[in-house]
């Protein structure tokens, strides 16, 4: 039997690291997003209700298919990391999983008025919240674990500041509740802890973790989950299959993806790495077949892995502007975030399509600059046939920037889908983008790229107008 060891930090908190940088604070991001508008999007019908579940698709409370793309962040551990919420959505992220604590292991509780502040920074940043109790991990045998009826209790605790938030936040019952040992417990402890989370009155979309520490080899959340799924008295649960190193063949993916299909039940991959006990996680197929299938992921983790286990870091250090390998492969890969992720329609506005497409009369494949204290041009760096991802630089003429504004035109039918590193304002074809504070500045002479976006097709490259703030 293979022990599978719990991902990440284990029974200690970790110091907490510290160190300055010029990145953009939450404060701050909240701030921009408010006063700066709304991400273009798909039209959407008026906001109704929370997630729900519709077959193996995730619903979003506009009735549009939400498909997860995203990292985890130890919030519980980092709580001096607040900023990651901010810098993940600007990687492209539309989902954040969040680790929290409900006060059986060592790292304390995530108190409720931290929960709501988590809540409020993940809407102001457009991201999907899945919240998880971390406390469960390895349950039976993990010295210490949280039960699943412990982890009711601690979100029966904080339920005043999640009620109303069903359009925005997800919870994760516990992460891998249970351990390699006695596994046939998990079932009826998993549906109880559903039964008690409806009778409490909670409506949200509730994420159930397999056992085996969340990789099911035992297939124990496979076989069970029509049933789990018919303990829910709302049919609103959505499950999570962990994949690490029992993942390392491409076709154990596929099969187990398939599988889920088959029964029309709704999967995501709530955890994933690279590499993992030493072999190669499958993990470009986990990309490729979930965008296949819809099916949603949340790759671990954003930054601050413990000892033996920091190849999982996404970027080094908590910050953003250094990906590792692996950051690479979830984030700018073929099937990454930057490619594939597109924001929930909650957080989107609904164009008018009556609205005027205004054309430049300059030639809009040249990029070229319109008068201004700068200038700017967007080059397509990918181009997929079905979208397209374009990158943005600014030139600095005559002075040096401390801020810019950048706005142009589309021509045709071409739209951002998502973008990052850039607060983004549109209006049918017009769009505006301006700094989010830790890329203002551009040296006098010099050019700098400063962000990127995804876009529908055709690509285009349309002037721009660059301005000082």
């Amino acid at each position: 039997m293979v022990t599978l060891m719990e991902i990440g930090i284990r029974d200690a908190a970790p110091a907490r690291r510290r160190r300055l940088r010029a990145w953009l604070t939450a404060a701050t991001a909240a701030l921009a997003l408010a006063a700066g508008g709304l991400w273009q999007l798909a039209p959407a019908s008026a906001q109704q209700g929370g997630f729900s579940i519709e077959g193996t698709q995730l619903i979003d409370a506009n009735g549009n298919p939400f498909v997860m793309r995203g990292t985890s962040h130890a919030d519980v551990w980092y709580q001096g990391e607040f900023a990651s919420y901010g810098e993940i959505s600007d990687l492209g992220a539309n989902t954040v999983r969040v680790v929290l604590g409900s006060g059986q292991r060592g790292w304390g509780t995530s108190s409720a008025d931290r929960v709501a502040d988590i809540v409020a920074e993940c809407k102001a940043q457009q991201l999907i919240c899945m919240l998880e109790v971390h406390d469960t991990t390895g349950y039976g045998e993990q010295s210490g674990a949280a039960s699943l009826d412990q982890a009711v209790d601690y979100w029966q605790s904080i339920q005043s500041v999640l009620e109303g938030e069903e359009a925005y936040v997800l919870i994760n019952i516990g992460n891998e509740p249970w351990g390699n040992q006695n596994t046939s417990g998990w079932l009826d402890a998993t549906k109880s802890a559903i039964q008690q989370m409806r009778a409490s009155g909670f409506e949200h979309t509730l994420v159930v973790d397999a056992p085996n520490w969340g990789q099911d080899w035992e297939k124990r959340m496979l076989n069970g989950a029509p049933e789990v799924a018919a303990a829910d008295s709302l049919g609103n649960t959505l499950f999570s299959v962990h994949m690490y190193e029992v993942y390392t063949s491409a076709q154990t993916v596929i099969d187990y993806f398939e599988a889920f299909e088959q029964m029309n039940l709704p999967l995501i991959v709530g955890e994933y790495g690279n590499i993992h006990g030493g072999q190669n996680v499958a993990w470009q197929t986990i990309q490729s077949e979930a965008q296949a299938r819809g099916i949603g992921w949340l790759a671990w983790s954003y930054s601050g892995n413990g000892s033996g286990v920091e190849h999982l870091d996404q970027v080094t250090g908590f910050n953003p502007s250094q990906l590792t390998t692996w950051g690479q492969g979830v984030f700018t890969s073929a099937n990454g975030i930057q490619n594939t992720a597109e924001r929930a329609t909650v957080f989107g506005d609904d164009p008018d399509p009556t609205d005027p497409v205004t054309t430049p009369t300059d030639d809009p494949t040249t990029g070229g600059p319109a008068e201004g204290d700068c200038t700017a041009a967007i080059t397509i760096a990918s181009d997929w046939g079905s979208g397209w991802q374009g990158k943005v630089t600014v030139t600095a003429t005559d002075a040096a920037l401390d801020g810019w504004k950048l706005t142009w035109t589309w021509a045709g039918s071409t739209r951002i889908t998502s973008s990052w590193n850039a607060t983004i304002t549109a209006s049918g074809a017009g769009v505006t983008a301006t700094d989010v504070g830790w890329n203002a500045a551009v040296p006098v002479g010099q050019s700098r790229e400063v962000f990127g976006f995804n876009a529908s097709t055709p690509a285009a490259t349309p002037v721009v107008t660059c301005e000082a703030i």
